[in-house]
């Protein structure tokens, strides 16, 4: 079971981190920041989709066509775990190496938006502020940076590992003997 838990968690990994990757280089000045959230998001839910094939894969081959929900919620979190570190270990390289002005794009990206969207000059001032003060902190502290990637992808791995083990809990059916 081990090797299907880290096949999966990094292949789900690899496929999160491939649409961040793609939009930050080729598409960023394209496509606008909630339609770059939303192939993101669509992204990590096609990974985490391999959480379902682990614990159908461990229920049907290895534990005879049974699973508790408390086993399949464990392997669908060791999943999520092994599948976030890679995105995070791999933002924080391109954050790093490749990206290093990323904070300065978004901020500068967010701000154009929400004047476009036609935010009062105060909303787009307040907004600027704060978010200057995050993408600052974002920037300077790699803890903060990777605390924020992980709270960026691994709710969404946790909330389809509740319904992976939910949908696919099977429970050996009792014998009952007719005397």
């Amino acid at each position: 079971m081990k090797k299907t838990i880290w096949v999966c968690g990094v292949i789900a990994g690899i496929i999160s981190v491939s649409w961040g990757v793609l939009s930050e280089g080729v598409l960023s000045n394209h496509l606008s920041l909630n339609t770059r959230m939303l192939f993101g998001y669509a992204s990590m839910i096609l990974a985490f989709s391999l959480i379902f094939v682990a614990i159908k894969n461990y229920r049907d081959t290895q534990n005879s066509g049974q699973v508790t929900f408390g086993k399949a919620l464990v392997i669908g979190l060791w999943i999520t775990l092994i599948a976030s570190t890679v995105y995070v270990i791999v933002w924080m390289i391109d954050c790093s190496y490749f990206n290093t002005d990323f904070a300065e794009k978004y901020q500068a990206q967010a701000l154009a938006e929400l004047k476009a969207s036609g935010a009062s000059a105060a909303v787009i001032q307040k907004q600027g502020a704060e978010m200057a003060t995050t993408m600052a902190k974002y920037k300077t502290s790699a803890t903060f940076r990777a605390m924020f990637t992980y709270l960026e992808i691994a709710p969404v791995g946790i909330v389809i590992s509740f319904i992976a083990a939910l949908i696919l809990k099977k429970r050996s059916k009792p014998i009952t003997v007719n005397v």
